[in-house]
């Protein structure tokens, strides 16, 4: 799949049909893309809202203090995107979380904490989002937090987890 579309990049571009031989190759990894499982591609703790695909600023440690919120830049690979009525592709996800201690219970959780939807034109295989969680009243202490993001058009689950520290004011 992506090999025939690089030779037929590689003719477009050969008679500069430049436009053409990178919407073949961007056509061709969307195609790629949606046959793979869905996977977080990167999970980081960052230190505020990341301003695009890539353009974020990691956080040195994953530690916090009591109510210090805890944002984190996601991004996804394999989502699955499908033409609608209305001419555009579109891609839909939700994100859960818990919220784990040192010894494995689940303090806290919920399903849906994030709702994304997106649509465009163009299959975007450069997703990212950023989710921000509350921990105010956590003891100090190590915890874990996992968030599971589940395509809900391409009936495909994946979970990342994050440890962090909590710890008294300094």
């Amino acid at each position: 799949m992506l090999a025939t579309a690089a030779a037929e990049a590689e003719k477009k571009a050969d008679r500069s049909d430049f436009v053409g031989a990178f919407e073949a190759m961007r056509d061709a990894f969307a195609d790629f893309g949606g046959l793979l499982p869905l996977t977080v591609g990167k999970a980081v703790f960052v230190t505020e809202r990341p301003k695009g695909y890539g353009a974020y600023k990691p956080r040195k440690e994953p530690v916090f203090e009591p109510g210090e919120p805890l944002i984190t830049y996601v991004e996804l690979i394999g989502l699955n995107w499908q033409r609608q009525d209305d001419g555009l592709q579109h891609s839909n996800f939700t994100v859960d979380f818990e919220l784990i201690d040192s010894k494995g219970e689940i303090l806290a959780s919920q399903k849906n904490f994030g709702t994304f939807s997106f649509a465009g034109y163009a299959r975007n295989q450069e997703m990212y989002t950023h989710l921000t969680l509350d921990i105010d009243g956590a003891a100090p202490g190590a915890y874990r937090l996992r968030y599971t993001v589940n395509d809900t058009l391409g009936q495909k689950t994946t979970s990342v987890e994050q440890p962090f520290t909590v710890v008294a004011h300094r």
